[in-house]
């Protein structure tokens, strides 16, 4: 089942106290990111998060969730409907995550030394 626009625009607008936060459309689910990395996505209309350490710490009783057959598992935030909460979550995770990786440019050669 795909995710509605519906739930992503209400997510987002949970959101919004927040700088950064993107996110990306991928086979009828949406990739969340917070500053280029990253922090989670929006699977079945359920929003999961990485389970980084302060994830787990502000929410020890969320279950583990596949978003889809074969990937790592994530938290199921169920507290969608607090603002203050969300942000608070996505501030605490993105400092955990790693940078993203540079892309290549496309037709850039390949230094071969």
């Amino acid at each position: 089942m795909a995710s509605s626009r519906e739930y992503l625009d209400y997510i987002l607008e949970q959101l919004s106290g927040l700088d950064g936060v993107t996110y990306r459309p991928m086979m009828g689910e949406f990739i969340l990111y917070m500053n280029g990395k990253i922090i989670g996505g929006i699977y079945d209309d359920r929003l999961l998060v990485k389970p980084t350490a302060s994830a787990r710490k502000r929410m020890p009783e969320a279950p583990l969730e596949t978003p889809y057959p074969g990937a790592k598992d994530m938290l199921l935030v169920e507290e969608v409907d607090d603002p203050a909460f969300l942000q608070q979550l996505f501030r605490a995770i993105e400092p955990e995550l790693p940078s993203p990786k540079p892309k290549r440019k496309k037709g850039a050669a390949h230094d071969k030394n």
